[in-house]
């Protein structure tokens, strides 16, 4: 099943509740035709340690978690995730996804994850391998792939990402896991298509989403054309 999760990290933060709205259609801007709404709420969490960016933590995940329905899905771009990702489960996130890259002990951690009734993803930089983390990933519930340099929004797709996204989906075939393919960054109508093909099936949205005068139109725009160009496993 493809799922749209439009990134926060590119909405009206000083009106956060109507940006909300915006992916939802609860209580929507003028203008706003209607459709699906999104499937998930995508938040970027960064320290300006593992990242070069500041962006939120705590605080601002609970706001959204007290304002909306939807599942929300806390990307920690920060060092120590394995000390601090519990935090977001507890509030109640339901999925966190910390980086491989500073995760000390990502089984002990997903499983950790798990027993606080969230579920557990893992997430790749670009030249990150995924032979990383291939022979854990049984633990997890998401692969999040990194499709640009993570950080800031409104960046470009990196189409040598493709091969690794079809090798991701080749081994979750493989060993028969039942994990989904999450993909971040650069994602627009154009680039979800590859990425569809290539085997990803949740989508992360920032500015394609944001930067459109009618936001739902835009998450049905994507939706359609990921779903149109999925892979034989979905």
């Amino acid at each position: 099943m493809t799922a749209i999760h439009p990134s926060i990290l590119n909405c009206d933060i000083a009106h956060l509740a109507d940006e909300l709205d915006r992916i939802t259609g609860d209580g929507g801007t003028e203008g706003v035709t209607g459709g699906d709404g999104a499937d998930g709420i995508h938040v970027d969490v960064m320290d300006n340690h593992f990242v070069p960016n500041l962006s939120w933590g705590l605080p601002v995940v609970e706001a959204v978690l007290a304002h909306t329905s939807l599942p929300v899905d806390a990307h920690l771009m920060i060092r120590n995730a394995d000390r601090w990702a519990p935090a977001y489960a507890e509030v109640g996130c339901q999925i966190v996804t910390p980086h491989a890259e500073a995760t000390t002990a990502p089984v002990r951690l997903a499983r950790e994850l798990h027993r606080l009734g969230a579920g557990a993803g893992i997430a790749l930089r670009p030249a990150t391998p995924l032979e990383a983390v291939a022979d854990v990933l049984g633990e997890f519930d998401l692969l999040l792939l990194m499709t640009v340099e993570p950080g800031f929004g409104g960046q470009s797709f990196i189409e040598s990402m493709l091969p690794k996204i079809r090798r991701a989906r080749e081994l979750v075939g493989a060993r028969g896991l039942d994990l989904r393919i999450q993909v971040d960054g650069g994602i627009t109508s154009q680039t979800i298509e590859r990425a569809a093909e290539a085997g990803a099936d949740v989508f992360v949205a920032g500015s394609a989403v944001y930067r459109a005068d009618d936001a739902l139109a835009a998450i049905s725009e994507l939706r359609d054309a990921a779903s149109s160009h999925r892979h034989d496993h979905q």
